[in-house]
């Protein structure tokens, strides 16, 4: 297995990707993370992680097969990920059914530093245009990337602080696309150029423009036209006709998702300095966005028969579409000095600041201006193997300054500070491998305004072992103790968030999250044949959610954060077989199936998780063309919350090809996909907004992708 230099602490390793995946090397993958390995670590100090996490590597065509405006849709086609699927503008990942404050995405080890995690409204501040590299962790990754991976991680790379001198001094990656279903328009491109023999200097921007989204079949869901159709006929016994023709349009509206439009351009730079005894490189960054916030059915039509003279209202709403216009400057470093054949080998420093900000206009009229400052910094020091044993310990710190702005600033302004140590060590013994982990955590988090200070101490620890069952099969079990404070949304919403539709309310007596979790896995590896299958439960103390009351407050829905004890559980399986060979092409099946399960203490389901998925392809793999077809089965959910609303199940089918045409070279990629074929309406149950923006309908794509 071929150990890669990577900055931070981002740690990953191929194991269980579908065939046609495994089975690629990536384009351009002379010079950084794309080696065309089929197997790649990039942590430093560690042989495998598959005994700790269960990890998924994204890359090369895949990936840009996969690309959408946000990541949590760029990446639901893997195996355990859904995404919370706000609006097109704005979609995290969910991870086994955890997102928000337990999920975290990172750039290359280091957060995002935005308020992605605060509100499923808040767009994730990175475009995947300029992603090269996605790794996936499940399970005990809290220990490697804070409390708030309890979920999981989702770390991605790029190359604006380069890493490796480009071999022939100057290297261009590219990729733009045109989408159907939303006249997507995007464009990326990045350029690395050797100044000297040991200096990089990299530059890379990317633009994307979209429309309003369609979708197959209504708009809005069943249960929310049944609504829609009763409020017409109620307006139409009053009398009020034009009403009642207003809703009934409504209810049977298709086609385009009204104010889903959305713009995004992002701009970077950075340089490196590489020699043999390590490297130090900088990189500044901008990113801009514009995106709109589809309202709940009603919402508006409801304001507009408020009275006119509410002088006794806190605030009034504006008139007009919700949108949001967001941006982010941004600094990183990243450091790392070689140290010898003691027993340290290397010493990594890795650090982002952001600037952030976001408006919520009403219309024309802005709404709530909320901004975020934030550092974030890790040192670690990487031991050299000693005889089977090898690891890494370090420190970490960040620094949160958040405000919100506004007669709808429904959180106070708040900051975080939070310091950790952490180590991770592994040991191999013949057949039998075994990793060990422990975290160190203090959090502090003030709201100055209300003169409150909750401070939380917590340790979280992990122990894991692989077993070789000879070449090509290994067991796994892992067991781990994670344990999180409630963020300052948890603690101190309390107003109405207009984007969101909600009125949200927090407990400033929330105590830590808690959780004991194990995890059971099996791996088979053979040249015609893969599967990965892996169960895991988790038992949480005190876990924290949010859910709807049943209340109005400021004619919105009170949803407020509650803690109870939890079981979480569920099980990820992946399996890809080379069935023949026919003129030149490999055949190849794959499937990938996820199902999660949580509860709350006394029974009650806990809301928006998402339900049992199997997605299965068929590949043909030639030296210059692919072609795949596939489908994707998602279970309706009916294991709901308390005033919540089940969804219908769904299948879609996907066909893509792609075509390589320069010979003996990947370094052109040429792709047209059709998504969705049937064109059928489809929600995910993770979103809050899934009864009136569900999924795209029919989607033809086009996608070019170089690398030289």
């Amino acid at each position: 297995m071929r150990l890669l230099c990577s900055a931070g602490f981002s740690l990953a390793i191929f194991l269980a990707a579908p065939a046609y995946a495994q089975d690629r090397a990536s384009a351009g993958s002379g010079d950084d993370v794309h080696t065309g390995d089929p197997i790649i670590v990039t942590a430093p100090y560690v042989r495998s992680l598959d005994i700790l996490g269960n990890v998924t590597v994204l890359d090369g065509d895949e990936l840009a097969r996969d690309i959408r405006g946000q990541i949590g849709d760029t990446l639901t086609r893997q195996a355990g990920v859904s995404a919370t699927s706000f609006a097109p503008g704005a979609s995290r990942p969910v991870l086994r059914g955890f997102s928000g404050e337990r999920v975290r995405v990172l750039t290359d080890g280091i957060g995002s530093i935005d308020v992605s995690n605060t509100s499923a409204d808040h767009a994730v501040t990175i475009d995947p245009l300029t992603v090269e590299r996605v790794e996936i962790l499940r399970g005990p990754a809290v220990l490697l990337f804070g409390s708030q991976a309890i979920g999981g991680a989702v770390n991605l790379f790029d190359r604006r602080i380069p890493r490796k001198v480009p071999t022939d001094h100057v290297h261009i990656d590219a990729l733009g696309g045109y989408a159907t279903a939303a006249n997507d328009r995007n464009a990326g491109a990045s350029l690395d150029v050797a100044l000297a023999p040991n200096i990089v200097a990299h530059v890379d921007g990317s633009w994307r423009k979209a429309g309003n989204l369609r979708t197959g079949g209504f708009v809005h869901s069943a249960d929310l036209r049944a609504d829609l159709l009763h409020a017409a006929e109620h307006e139409a016994e009053e009398g009020h006709d034009d009403e009642a023709a207003e809703l009934t349009a409504l209810a049977n509206s298709r086609g385009k998702i009204p104010n889903t439009a959305s713009e995004t351009w992002t701009a970077a730079g950075g340089l490196s300095l590489i020699n043999e005894g390590g490297q130090l490189g900088i990189s500044v960054s901008y990113y801009d966005s514009k995106y709109g916030v589809p309202s709940r059915p009603g919402f508006e039509h409801h304001h507009d028969d408020e009275d006119e003279d509410e002088d006794d209202h806190d605030h009034e709403h504006g008139e007009g579409p919700v949108t949001i216009g967001l941006k982010q400057w941004r600094a990183d470093l990243r450091g790392e000095v070689e140290m010898g054949d003691g027993f340290f080998e290397k010493l990594r420093i890795r650090a982002g600041f952001a600037d952030y900000q976001h408006t919520e206009f009403e219309g024309d009229e802005v709404g709530t201006v909320f901004t975020n400052k934030g550092i974030e910094g890790r040192l670690e020091l990487a031991q050299n193997d000693r005889g089977g044993w090898r690891g890494a310990s370090g420190i970490q710190y960040s620094h949160r300054d958040f405000n919100a702005i506004g007669a709808e600033a429904f959180v106070p302004r708040n900051l975080t500070d939070q310091f950790a140590l952490f180590t991770l060590q592994e040991w191999t013994l013949g057949s039998l491998g075994i990793e060990a982990a422990a975290r160190y955590e203090t959090t502090d988090v003030r709201a100055p305004t209300l003169g409150i200070t909750r401070n939380f101490d917590a340790f979280s620890g992990a122990l894991g072992a692989n077993y070789e069952i000879g070449e090509n099969a290994k067991i796994g079990l892992s067991v781990a103790r994670a344990v999180r404070a409630p963020s300052a949304e948890e603690l101190f919403s309390n107003g109405p968030h207009i984007a969101t539709q909600a009125f949200e309310v927090g407990d400033v007596d929330l105590k830590r999250e808690a959780s004991w979790g194990a995890e059971a896995s099996f791996k088979l590896r053979t040249d015609a044949f893969k599967l990965s299958i892996a169960g895991y439960y988790n038992w949480f103390d005190n876990f924290i959610y949010s859910e709807a009351t049943g209340e109005e407050e400021d004619e919105l829905p009170v949803f407020q954060y509650f803690q109870r004890d939890a079981r979480v559980w569920g099980f990820e399986a992946e399996a890809s077989a080379r069935l023949a060979q026919i003129g030149g092409f490999n055949i190849v099946a794959d499937v990938v199936a996820d199902m999660t399960r949580a509860k709350v203490k006394g029974g009650d389901h806990i809301p928006r998780i998402p339900p049992l998925r199997i997605l299965g392809g068929l590949e043909a793999q030639g030296e210059r063309i692919d072609a795949r077809a596939e489908v994707e089965w998602t279970d309706g959910q009916n294991r709901v919350a308390a005033f919540e609303t089940p969804t219908k199940g769904f299948t879609l089918v996907n066909a893509s090809i792609s075509w390589r045409p320069l010979p003996d070279a990947r370094n052109l990629t040429l792709s047209l996909a059709a998504n969705n074929i049937f064109d059928v309406e489809a929600r995910r149950h993770a979103s809050f907004t899934k009864d009136y923006v569900p999924l795209a309908g029919r989607d033809f794509r086009i996608t070019a992708r170089a690398s030289f």
